[in-house]
């Protein structure tokens, strides 16, 4: 059976101190990682709703253009039926 002697401990407890020493820079590590994760996530979701954004003004003023356009070729063809003077 194994002796536990007062060297025998300190020496666990200092490879214990290590370990734990260790887990915490690791969980440092990733705690920063996740919020640069998060970061860039919303960096992401921000352009994203712009070009959304964009898209709509895009195509609102298609469909402007199109009734204008609409409008033009309905008003030539009136033109070109009625009789003139």
């Amino acid at each position: 059976m194994v002796e536990v002697t007062q060297d025998f401990t300190h020496e666990l407890f200092q490879k214990l101190d290590a370990e734990v020493s260790s887990l915490k820079k690791d969980l440092r590590n990733l705690r920063r990682e996740n919020i640069e994760l998060r970061e860039r996530l919303h960096t992401a979701h921000g352009d994203v709703i712009d070009h959304h954004s964009t898209k709509l003004k895009i195509l609102d003023r298609l469909e402007r253009i199109e009734n204008r356009l609409d409008l033009r070729e309905f008003a030539e063809a009136q033109a070109r039926f009625e009789p003139h003077p």
